[in-house]
């Protein structure tokens, strides 16, 4: 798979994830094998994901939402992170 393919299989992912039909698990191991996607980005895009899939998975541990866990937040930035990659692969 291209990078560009890993990225549209994490926007699907993270799609179902919105929609309760994957896990953050999943989401976070499906993100974590995505090495082609790793390759074509900065090292510093590799960092905020697995800082953001920390954080999600964290997040995963509280039923409601806490003041120190939004899981609404974390998936806008998982957005953001998926937005800002596809940018930097169409400038590569």
């Amino acid at each position: 798979m291209t990078a560009q393919d890993q990225l549209d299989a994490l926007q699907t992912a993270l799609q179902q994830l919105r929609d309760d039909t994957l896990g953050v698990a999943a989401f976070s191991q499906l993100a974590m094998q995505q090495q082609s996607l790793a390759a074509a980005l900065p090292e510093r895009f590799n960092e905020v994901l697995s800082q953001l899939l920390n954080r999600l998975e964290s997040s995963a541990l509280f039923t409601e939402e806490s003041c120190s866990f939004s899981q609404k937040d974390l998936l806008d930035s998982v957005q953001l992170w998926l937005d800002k990659a596809d940018l930097q692969l169409q400038k590569n």
